[in-house]
């Protein structure tokens, strides 16, 4: 037995061309020889099959192939070989390697018409979602024990507490680059002073809550997408309700809740550090004392500032909250699935904080507190 296929091309009596192939001709040892098969480019009389000691599929179907392309008359065959080559006879290989791709113009126009459609099913499904969430609250407050206060206690911690660190040390940072660049800029004009009500009303108005918004989408409005998706696939919010517990009450409320009551804590938070930020620059290159930069704070920065960051803050933590628990209770199908939601959840979370921000922005000037 020949340890691979082989072939030859032979003169036989009449003149023509005869092909001798030996050896197998198997999935295994054919692609040893495939590109000079291809290469054959004269007219065969005949295909020899005498010498091949084993054959399949694959081997049939090339020396179907080479019949097609070259002619001859296939002889020596063995009974496995006349069977195989008579289940492939007529097929070939000839269908493109890649699909018909349609015009740019059908293309785009198709991508359009797939996001809108996705659209109008995704806000039909948040409607529903907002939904199951007010029934959930309308049950809990006509049962109050069915809250669960040491899950929204756990929520605290993991959504306030647990930030204090990172939103500290990111808004300390912002306090110090809004003083320190912001003063470049008044020097021209000889107004430095001016940085206290700089820093003072740009981070308890509009940075100090909006980073921290930001901040809690990328922390915990993950966490909650990827936390309830993966309960999702193991199948644990199925269990929960096979035993009568509602996971909206269990595992959404809480999270919920907790980011709307901890994010005016946290901005309000965020907007003092950045202050103490700011004045350590102030006291370090301005030349204004650290305590009497506070002191004019109090000063400087009207007291409707404050409560516009209150204001915002709670919305922002509910936008939050309901993109995280959204995303989550939506995953379906593999674990592939859950990266995607999480990731959309903080997408949408930003995106709609950010373009809420900016309509309270317009709204409260209206009102008199621009």
């Amino acid at each position: 037995m020949s340890a691979g296929a082989n072939f030859s091309i032979e003169q036989d009596s009449s003149g023509g061309n005869r092909l001798v192939l030996s050896g197998p001709y198997l999935v295994s040892t054919i692609g040893a020889i495939d590109q000079d098969l291809r290469r054959v480019d004269v007219a065969l009389s005949c295909i020899d099959l005498s010498n091949v000691t084993e054959i399949d599929t694959v081997g049939a179907w090339a020396i179907c192939a080479l019949q097609r392309d070259h002619g001859g008359e296939v002889t020596g065959a063995s009974e496995r070989a006349e069977r195989l080559m008579a289940a492939v006879a007529g097929l070939d290989g000839n269908a493109p390697i890649e699909p018909e791709r349609a015009p740019v113009q059908l293309r785009v126009t198709e991508a359009i018409g797939d996001k809108v459609v996705n659209s109008g099913v995704a806000t039909l499904n948040l409607v529903g979602f907002l939904g199951l969430i007010v029934l959930a609250v309308g049950a809990v407050i006509r049962h109050p024990s069915r809250f669960r206060g040491k899950a929204l206690v756990r929520q605290l911690e993991l959504v306030g507490v647990s930030a204090l660190g990172i939103i500290g040390l990111m808004s300390f940072l912002i306090g110090i680059v809004i003083a320190q660049q912001g003063a470049v800029q008044l020097q021209q004009f000889g107004a430095e002073a001016l940085t206290v009500n700089l820093v003072g009303r740009i981070t308890l108005r509009e940075l100090g809550v909006l980073m921290t918004a930001i901040m809690v989408a990328g922390r915990s409005g993950s966490a909650f997408a990827a936390q309830l998706g993966t309960m999702k696939l193991t199948e644990e919010v199925d269990a929960m309700r096979t035993i009568g517990i509602s996971p909206m009450e269990a595992l959404v409320l809480p999270r919920i809740l907790s980011a709307v009551l901890m994010m005016p804590l946290l901005g309000f938070y965020s907007a003092v550090v950045a202050i103490i930020g700011g004045a350590v620059i102030g006291d370090l290159t301005l030349g204004i004392p650290f305590f009497t930069f506070l002191t004019r704070i109090k000063e400087v920065v009207p007291l409707y500032d404050l409560w516009v960051g209150l204001i915002k803050a709670p919305v922002f933590g509910l936008i939050v909250a309901l993109a995280g628990c959204y995303q989550g209770m939506q995953v379906k199908g593999n674990s592939e699935e859950v990266g995607l939601r999480t990731t959309m959840a903080v997408v949408q979370a930003i995106f709609a904080v950010i373009v809420l921000d900016a309509f309270f922005a317009v709204f409260f000037t209206e009102i008199g507190w621009g």
